[in-house]
């Protein structure tokens, strides 16, 4: 199988090399700053546990031409910068099959009008992590496989030969269906989370010891996930509706726990929060108008929301401590 991925951060980058090292053909589409990291160093990827670093040669694009010929494209840049990648998937007839890799909360609708809908793919990624200069510091577990999906939620020889090929690189992947909504579910969290970064100053450390910021995203993320049950979107993993039954506190103590671990800066949360507010816009954004479709009330969604708008125009770190919680409504129970 020959493979195409386009976006060279945590994603694309660790995929690219993984599948190369496997003997897959698989090439990697950069530019600009990036694109010249790697023709210097190669794909470099950290293992954020052991610090062990590989060095990966990878065949580079800089675009993909009308002409190409790929049997699958891995699209793995932020949600922000899909617009800008599907034109020349459009004018290329020759890659049959573009897999979508990462946040969503509207949905592929823009990639179905694009590609039409028995190209398209969506999942979520594989991999957490960082780019430390032409570095990329990651975070993978078999605990972490890419889930993916046809839009009909049909398995069929396509998928099942994408699955053999993650798994031939030692990498996990498994089909699901309904990948829509756990795309929809995670990117639920996502901007609430970064909004409550930045009402910290963008310090993750700083964010655990802040309960009022704490208790915000909390509330926020419940707003977010009862917004998508009303409109009729399930939540993905099911486990993931334990969030609107465990009590504040508890919730509030677990995030200020790992907020306070390795974890949470190794994994990328800080940085990709801070480096990324267009990313986190897009989804507010895209949360935004499932709020109104649901009819729903969202007070400290718009909160968070407001301090995502203000890095994302550049108004600053936002404010040094978050409105007390009296004046967001509390979880219904």
């Amino acid at each position: 199988m020959r493979i195409l991925i386009l976006g060279a951060g945590v994603v694309g980058s660790f995929n690219a090399a993984r599948l190369r090292v496997a003997g897959h053909d698989a090439s990697l589409l950069a530019r600009g700053r990036r694109l010249a990291e790697l023709r210097e160093h190669g794909v470099v990827l950290e293992d954020f546990r052991s610090g062990r670093r590989t060095t990966t040669l990878v065949p580079l694009a800089d675009r993909l031409e009308p002409e190409d010929a790929y049997d699958l494209a891995i699209v793995a840049v932020r949600r922000n910068q899909i617009p800008s990648i599907l034109p020349a998937l459009a004018q290329n007839h020759r890659i049959p099959s573009a897999l979508f890799l990462g946040n969503n909360a509207a949905g592929p609708q823009d990639m179905i009008e694009a590609l039409g809908r028995q190209r398209v793919l969506i999942g979520m990624p594989n991999v957490g992590g960082e780019r430390l200069g032409h570095i990329v510091r990651c975070l993978s577990s078999r605990w972490l496989p890419l889930l993916f999906g046809q839009l009909d939620d049909v398995s069929t020889p396509r998928t099942e030969a994408i699955v053999r090929l993650f798994r031939s690189a030692g990498l996990s992947a498994r089909v699901v269906k309904n990948v829509d909504a756990y795309q929809k579910t995670h990117a639920a969290f996502l901007p609430a989370c970064a909004g409550a970064l930045y009402l910290a100053g963008g310090d993750v450390h700083h964010l655990a010891h802040m309960p009022e910021a704490l208790k915000l995203f909390v509330r926020a993320s419940g707003e977010a996930l009862r917004a998508l049950r009303t409109v009729g979107i399930p939540l993905k993993p099911s486990g993931t509706r334990l969030v609107e039954w465990i009590p504040e506190p508890i919730l509030v103590f677990g995030l200020r726990r790992f907020l306070d671990s390795r974890l949470a800066i190794v994994g990328g949360t800080e940085r990709v929060m801070n480096s990324f507010p267009d990313e986190m816009k897009e989804l507010a954004d895209e949360l935004r108008g499932i709020f109104r479709q649901s009819g729903l009330p969202s007070p400290a969604s718009d909160v968070l929301f407001a301090q995502v708008e203000a890095r994302f125009h550049g108004g600053g770190r936002g404010f040094t401590e978050a409105p007390p919680p009296r004046a967001v409504a509390s979880r219904p129970g």
